[in-house]
C-alpha cells in the first residue's frame, strides 16, 4: 500500500492567474548579435485531469536554423506540469550530430522518488536511476511556467530543477520592476515586468549563468523577451508569433 500524498504534491485547483491554458503556442527567435541561430516554438498540448491531480501537457520544440556556422541544435521537451506549476512527468530528446538522446522523468511525489531513465538513442533506454523526491521540482520547461506564475510575487526564490539527470537549482528575483521594450513582432512598445536570475547548471545552447527576462505586464505573463549568458557570449530570445485566446500583448502607457 502506498502511502499518502506529501502535503506538497495535493491536489491544485487552476492557478487564478490562468497562466496555465490550453491552446497556447509562443514561438521565439534566438539572437547571439546580428546572427539568427534558431527558434523556440512552446505549445499546450491540453488539460489532463485525474483523480489525483489537474495538469497541462506542454511542448518545447528548440531548431537552429539551417546554414548558421557551427550551429546544428535539434531538441524537443515535453512536460506534464501540474496545475498549481510544478512538473509531473518530463520527456527530453536532443540530437547530437545524428544521434538523439532521451531522457524521461516521473516526479512520482507518492512515493517521494524520482524514476529517471536516459539513453544515447531516441527512446531506448540505457540507464535508470532513482532519486528523492524531497520537495516540488522543476523541469527545463515547467520552469518556464514557473516564472510565469511567480512574476508578481516579489520573492526571490531558489527553485529546485532537474536538468541532465541531476538536481541542480535556479535562482531568480522577481522584484517586479515595470518596463517598456520594443519587439520586431509588435510595432508598439510593450508594458512588461522585469526579472533577474541565475542558472547553476549548462542548459539548451549552452545556457549557463546570469539571464533576464521580461514578461507581459498582464494576466497571461507571455514571455516577452530574455537575455541569456551561453557558453560563446550572450543571446537574446524574442517573441515573435502567439496564438493564445484573446491574447495580444499590452500597450506601454510610458
Amino acid at each position: 500500500m502506498t502511502s499518502a500524498a506529501p502535503a506538497f504534491a495535493q491536489v491544485g485547483a487552476d492557478p487564478p492567474s490562468k497562466v496555465l491554458i490550453e491552446e497556447e503556442e509562443l514561438i521565439y527567435n534566438v539572437r547571439y548579435g546580428f546572427i539568427d541561430l534558431g527558434q523556440v516554438r512552446i505549445r499546450i498540448l491540453g488539460k489532463e485531469t485525474t483523480p489525483q491531480h489537474v495538469a497541462y501537457r506542454g511542448k518545447a520544440l528548440i531548431d537552429s536554423y539551417r546554414g548558421v556556422p557551427f550551429v546544428d541544435l535539434h531538441a524537443m521537451y515535453e512536460s506534464l506540469i501540474d496545475s498549481a506549476v510544478f512538473a509531473r512527468e518530463f520527456v527530453g530528446k536532443s540530437k547530437d550530430g545524428k544521434i538523439w538522446t532521451y531522457s524521461k522523468y516521473v516526479f512520482d511525489y507518492d512515493t517521494r522518488q524520482i524514476i529517471m531513465e536516459s539513453g544515447r538513442r531516441d527512446s531506448i533506454v540505457e540507464k535508470r536511476d532513482t532519486v528523492e523526491a524531497d520537495t516540488l521540482y522543476q523541469d527545463g520547461l515547467s520552469l518556464f511556467f514557473y516564472a510565469r506564475d511567480q512574476l508578481y510575487s516579489r520573492k526571490r526564490v531558489n527553485i529546485p530543477t532537474l536538468i541532465t539527470e541531476q538536481k541542480v537549482r535556479t535562482y531568480i528575483d522577481f522584484h517586479n520592476t515595470r518596463e517598456a521594450v520594443e519587439i520586431d513582432a509588435v510595432d508598439y512598445p510593450i508594458d512588461v515586468i522585469q526579472f533577474e536570475g541565475t542558472a547553476d547548471f549548462v542548459g539548451i545552447f549552452g545556457l549557463t549563468g546570469d539571464f533576464e527576462g521580461w514578461f507581459s505586464n498582464d494576466e497571461a505573463r507571455v514571455p516577452i523577451m530574455a537575455k541569456m549568458k551561453v557558453i560563446i557570449g550572450s543571446v537574446t530570445i524574442e517573441l515573435m508569433k502567439w496564438s493564445r485566446p484573446g491574447w495580444s500583448p499590452p500597450r506601454s502607457s510610458g
